[in-house]
């Protein structure tokens, strides 16, 4: 019985996921522990992580680049360029407030953004990557205060 029940929920994983989800939250809610698909659950709860860490590495970049075009290309400094720093700073902050610890992650992942920024900062400026600097011309706290903008 248990063995088909564990079937059922798999294969409620794989054709509805919203439906998996609502039972298996209904499950929690009522103490029903070993009628959870756990493999499934853990795997989600794995990925939730893992999407927290890539919001933040692609907002970071985003920041990063946006900057890097303010700094070297500051002739076509444009609102939409100033409205998408602010916007994803601001996505920044609300992971910050939510998930304090990825504060650890950002300071970790912070150079390697970086080079990838740059990367697409040349590609999308079509000035040559060594205008840019190797190393971060903005610190980590720069990167996020709303106020800052390089000259």
């Amino acid at each position: 019985m248990v063995a088909n029940l564990k079937e059922a929920e798999n294969s409620l994983y794989e054709q509805d996921f919203c439906l998996w989800l609502e039972n298996t939250a209904q499950l929690l809610k009522n103490g029903k522990l070993s009628e959870l698909d756990l493999p499934n659950l853990i795997e989600e709860v794995e990925a939730m992580g893992r999407s927290e860490k890539n919001a933040l590495t692609s907002n970071l970049k985003i920041v990063l680049m946006h900057l890097l075009k303010h700094k070297y290309q500051s002739e076509k400094i444009s609102n939409s360029w100033l409205c998408t720093i602010f916007e994803h700073r601001d996505r920044l902050d609300e992971l910050f407030k939510t998930s304090p610890s990825l504060k650890n992650y950002f300071t970790q992942e912070f150079d390697n953004c970086y080079t990838k920024a740059r990367k697409k900062a040349s590609l999308e400026t079509g000035l040559p990557l060594d205008t840019f600097p190797e190393k971060s011309p903005f610190t980590q706290e720069q990167v996020l205060d709303s106020e800052f903008l390089p000259e």
